[in-house]
Order: structure tokens, then C-alpha cells, then sequence
């Protein structure tokens, strides 16, 4: 099932996604009180808000073989974790702003995990039960203070430097899927979650070894080969397999 947050008449509401057609919710989906209620509308008639009002925002790096080749560096023995600000996600056509023109500033096609329970010390046999679902992910990132750093949390918490949704999708498979990235019409990434090194299931009992999700977080596990620079003016989709494509533009 495809569930999106919505803007109608200045409300934030909750809706399933079918097709074209959005049944409206009672409440919130994250905090399994919805109900679908007799309203239904069409998308284009809303305003498409990102899928999750995220309180923590969990990167994983380094996590396709060939994207740490093009990077050049080892692949981690362990899911590489780092925290990104929520105040950097925005939704389905919103506009990714550059803060700056003398930086290259890329894109990175990601899976997202959202996480549907309270989850603390998880076992792999139990992890993706606390998935509520999956969403598409842009994990815009500053190459040049990603390296000033030598840490990545300042230069992936821009403001709109986190593209997520449209929908969250709960039926999937997220260790098999297809991932792509275009930019501009043009095909710049396509893999498949099944590249992963570290599986989903991996990268939960890690997090939550360390610390408590909450539900509404979104973990970012990582995005393949073909990473490159955003320019004003650009138009960039992200399409993950059974869940959709995730559109933005670029701008200064």
C-alpha cells in the first residue's frame, strides 16, 4: 500500500495512493490511528508534502561496492552511519536550492527506510517488522566540505538537500529492487538494492545497537555507482521499483 502527507486547503493531511486517486485518512499513518474515511481526490489537486515528518535522519555510506570504487575508498566492514538534519527534507517538487556554485554539490540516488515501532537492540530475524515502509531518497551532498570535514553531517544537512517520498510503500521487498537516478532525461544511475553490502536487516541491528529509533525515522541506505554534480536549472528523478519516482528541480 502507498501511503503520502498531503496539503489541502492549508491542512497537512494523510492519504493512500491508488494510481492517481488519494483516499484520505483520519489520522496519521506512522501512528497507526488511520482509518480511510469516503473522501477521495486526485494528486493533482494537493499539495504532495515529503511522506514523514522525520525526527532523525540516519545516513548509511559506502554502502554499493562500486560507488565506494568511484569514490576510492575500502569498503566498510561495518554499515558507516552519520546523522543528517531533519530540517534538510523536502517532498515531490520541491526545489533543491545550491547554497553555493563553487562547490560541487551531487546527487545520490538512496532506498529509505521508515521505521514503523519504537525499535532499541534488534536481531535480524525481527528488524524488518519494525518497518512501517520504504520510500525514495536524494541524499544531496557538498563534495567539497564532505572532505574538509572528514565527516559528512554539515555537508548533507543544507536546507532541501533531502528529497524524500512521494509515497512511503509498504509491500516490498527492500533487498531486491531497482534504483535509478536521472538527470535531465538522462540515466546517470541503475542498480539494484540487491547490491548492497550491508542488507537492510544488517544496517537496522547496527543503528539500533547504538541508538532507539523512533517511528517516523528514515534511515538512507546508501546509493550506487554514478554519483554526479547538480546544476541551476536541472531536473532530477529518482525511481526505486514498486515504490515510484521522486522529482525535483535545481536551483540557486
Amino acid at each position: 500500500m502507498k501511503y503520502l502527507r498531503y496539503k489541502k486547503d492549508g491542512e497537512v493531511c494523510f492519504g493512500v495512493l491508488e494510481d492517481d486517486r488519494i483516499t484520505e485518512l483520519d489520522g496519521n499513518y506512522i501512528e497507526g490511528t488511520a482509518e480511510q474515511t469516503s473522501i477521495t481526490l486526485s494528486v493533482d489537486e494537493v499539495t504532495i508534502l515529503p511522506p514523514v515528518d522525520a525526527g532523525q535522519v540516519i545516513g548509511i555510506g559506502l554502502n554499493y561496492a562500486l560507488h565506494a570504487e568511484e569514490q576510492g575508498k575500502p569498503l566498510p566492514e561495518e554499515p558507516m552511519m552519520f546523522m543528517v538534519s531533519p530540517s534538510s527534507v523536502i517532498g515531490e517538487g520541491e526545489k533543491i536550492v545550491l547554497p553555493t556554485l563553487d562547490h560541487r554539490i551531487d546527487y545520490e540516488a538512496e532506498l529509505g527506510i521508515v521505521i514503523g515501532k519504537e525499535a532499541k537492540d534488534l536481531s535480524r530475524e525481527n528488524a524488518l517488522s519494525y518497518v512501517f515502509g520504504y520510500t525514495c531518497g536524494n541524499d544531496v551532498s557538498d563534495r567539497h566540505l564532505q572532505k574538509k570535514d572528514g565527516q559528512y553531517t554539515r555537508a548533507k544537512s543544507y536546507a532541501t538537500f533531502k528529497p524524500l517520498g512521494p509515497v512511503i510503500e509498504t509491500n516490498l521487498n527492500p533487498n531486491d529492487v531497482g534504483i535509478s537516478l536521472t538527470l535531465n532525461g538522462e540515466t546517470k544511475q541503475e542498480s539494484r538494492t540487491s547490491d548492497l553490502i550491508h542488507k537492510v536487516e544488517d544496517v537496522l541491528v547496527e543503528i539500533t545497537e547504538v541508538m532507539t529509533l523512533k517511528p517516523g525515522d528514515v534511515i538512507l541506505t546508501g546509493t550506487p555507482s554514478g554519483v554526479g554534480p547538480l546544476s541551476p536549472g536541472d531536473q532530477v528523478e529518482v525511481e526505486i521499483e514498486g515504490i515510484g519516482k521522486l522529482t525535483n528541480h535545481v536551483q540557486k
